[in-house]
This record gives C-alpha cells, structure tokens and sequence, in this order.
C-alpha cells in the first residue's frame, strides 16, 4: 500500500492563491466570475441535455442565436440575470431568488 506524506498536502485555497491571487484582489475576482459562469453553464447545458434539447431548439425557445446559447455553456459570456431566467424558464428550472 502506497503511503501519503499528509505534510506535503497543500489546500485548494492556498493553490487558488498562488495561481490567481488572495481573496479580494482583482485577478481573483476575475477568476471567480469565470468560474461562477462556467459552473450556471454546466448547470444549464446538463438540464438541456436531459431534457433531449438541441442548442438551436432552447435558443429558438428563448428567441435568441444557437451560438450565444454555446457560450452559455461554456461560461464564455457575461450573461444577464434577465437572460439566465428566460434560459432557465425555458429548461423548466423553477427557483426561487433570495435576497440577504
């Protein structure tokens, strides 16, 4: 059995930091959008996929272009909230906004 040097083990905030900045700076922020995207964009495209949706079929539905419903998926766009719920209604994903 293989043994693990647990000193050597490092946390996924203090690889977020190296790579992308502290908490709070500019890069990272950039980060984090990036990834808040491509995490709605999965969310989205795993729902069109089990509801058997083409691209251009939820894009005909929401009264947008094929090629902008692709860089939803892919978090490739600065997507309004006002888009994120047509999408959504579209997916018949129901949710209810909370405000803190």
């Amino acid at each position: 059995m293989r043994k693990i040097d647990i000193s050597k083990l490092i946390d996924a905030e203090t690889v977020l930091t190296e790579k992308y900045g502290a908490p709070g700076s500019e890069s990272r922020r950039e980060f984090d959008e990036k990834a808040h995207a491509y995490y709605y964009g999965v969310i989205l495209r795993d729902r069109r996929k089990e509801l058997k949706m083409t691209q251009k079929e939820l894009a005909e539905k929401v009264g947008t272009a094929r090629s902008y419903i692709a860089r939803v998926e892919r978090g490739e766009t600065d997507m309004q909230l006002s888009s994120f719920l047509r999408i959504a209604n579209a997916l018949r994903i129901n949710f209810t906004p909370t405000f803190a």
